[in-house]
């Protein structure tokens, strides 16, 4: 179940890495970057997206689940999608299940691709077989779903209904609350599942859309419709990724030793950027995650304090894509109090630093130390492997020229016979051609390109 609910996770960034391009093309069109029909072409562009967020869960996660990511699993997402939409309107016009229908029918079609995509149907019924079955599969599931969701999702909605105003009545603890498991979650990769209840279904906002009373639902998808309440849920990230981990960051490395100081800053400037600028996390925290976990703990409660303090300053700030400088400079204008993240940032940065250097020094933590320890491991297999590989082609003498394309390393070399295949297998190849005297081809898989730079890399020193 863990590492189904990890693939889940996985599977969910294929659809959520689409929302930046709806919230930039939302913004351009709320009138003051583009005007007039420029503005209503883009605002309708942004809007298309996130009308149809069930479509393109039902898509996304069904292609993420799929083991070879093939189309006709995405397929099949988007036919259960429709299919179980068409049949709980029919049934009851009132019900409208969000994002739930895509997740629900993203995951059924994901595992009925796994499950019959090589399915053997007999002599008569073999235009079905295969692939051409997971869509039968798929629809047969939403037509059950459809048919549930049209008598009884009124009962599941009551219990969202609630789940959502239990967390709503607990105020700031509940923003606590969330802000804590949200980090917490980054490790086992189920953070998404958490956000998707949040950003896309918490909460809910009526607008005219064209004259067309439309609702939002969530945190994120309401702050772009323009709800004034929303981005609780989203404004205390800001300060935690543009101030709070870069100040982590030069926390650690004062508190590394000074001679390994020059290489943990070349590492430790470029993730804590990153955070500030774009919000990606990620390579920061993995650097301490596992090397320090009391600092990761520290790191996820100073994370849900920050989320409770902007909501009780009612600062209310949304993001498309994550909460660095460059969603901050983009949605300033449609956030409330803006300015204050910015004085919230610079008090969550100071304690971020004070605290990182205070735990870090008490516990006797050596995160760049280690960091630095396995980076050098890895150079050093990096190079065996390299030199492996060269050896095995024949020698640096052997070798004429290298190249690659995605799959395959393609030498020129002096004389193909001296290739040992038996060294290339036992490094990984699949298969070793040698099309003439001269040439040589190495079956290696994605890893082609890597092994080629490396030993162009070794030959031209």
């Amino acid at each position: 179940m863990f590492n189904f609910l990890q693939r889940i996770g996985k599977a969910l960034m294929t659809p959520i890495a689409v929302l930046p391009v709806a919230a930039l093309l939302l913004r351009f069109g709320f009138g003051d970057i583009f005007t007039g029909e420029a503005a209503h072409i883009m605002k309708s562009a942004g809007e298309s997206i996130f009308a149809n967020l069930d479509l393109l869960f039902g898509v996304g996660i069904a292609y993420g689940l799929a083991k070879d990511h093939d189309g006709t699993a995405a397929l099949s997402g988007a036919i259960g999608v429709v299919t179980a939409k068409s049949v709980y309107t029919t049934i009851d016009s009132s019900v409208n299940t969000g994002v739930f229908v895509g997740i629900i029918m993203g995951i059924a079609a994901g595992i009925a691709y796994n499950r019959f995509r090589d399915v053997a149907l007999p002599d008569y019924l073999g235009f079905f077989s295969g692939k051409r079955f997971v869509a039968i599969v798929t629809v047969a599931i939403a037509l059950l779903f459809g048919i549930a969701a049209g008598y009884f999702w009124p009962y599941a909605q009551a219990l969202i209904d609630g789940f959502s105003n239990a967390i709503i009545s607990l105020g700031e603890l509940g923003t606590f609350l969330y802000g804590v498991m949200n980090r917490a979650l980054i490790p086992l990769g189920l953070h998404h599942i958490l956000n998707s209840v949040f950003w896309f279904q918490l909460g809910e906002y009526h607008y005219l859309k064209e004259g067309v009373d439309t609702v939002a639902n969530g945190d994120l998808t309401r702050f772009f419709a323009g709800d004034k309440s929303a981005g609780i849920y989203m404004a205390g990230f800001y300060p935690v990724m543009m101030f709070g981990l870069p100040a982590m960051a030069a926390a650690i490395y004062l508190r590394t030793k000074k001679a390994l100081r020059k290489k943990a800053a070349a590492i430790l400037f470029g993730v804590a950027f990153t955070s500030f600028l774009t919000g990606i996390t990620e390579p920061m925290e993995f650097l301490f995650m596992f090397a320090a976990p009391p600092l990761y703990l520290m790191h996820a409660l100073l994370t849900g304090i920050s989320l409770a303090t902007a909501q009780a300053l009612e600062i209310h700030a949304g993001f498309g894509f994550s909460a660095g400088a460059i969603d901050y400079l983009i949605n300033y204008p449609l956030a409330t109090k803006p300015l204050w993240l910015l004085g919230l940032g610079v008090v969550v940065g100071a304690i971020y630093f004070i605290a990182s250097y205070w735990l870090i020094g008490k516990l006797g933590l050596h995160i760049m130390e280690n960091e630095l320890t396995k980076e050098e491991k890895n150079e050093q297999h990096d190079r065996n492997e390299t030199d492996a590989f060269i050896a095995a082609l024949g020698g640096a003498e052997n070798i004429v020229d290298t190249d690659a394309c995605i799959t395959r390393l393609r030498m020129q070399v002096t004389d193909s016979d001296a290739v040992d295949e038996a060294a290339l297998t036992a490094l990984g190849a699949k298969g070793v051609v040698r099309p003439d005297k001269h040439s040589v081809q190495v079956v290696l898989g994605p890893k082609a390109e890597k092994i080629a730079d490396s030993i162009k890399h070794t030959l031209s020193r």
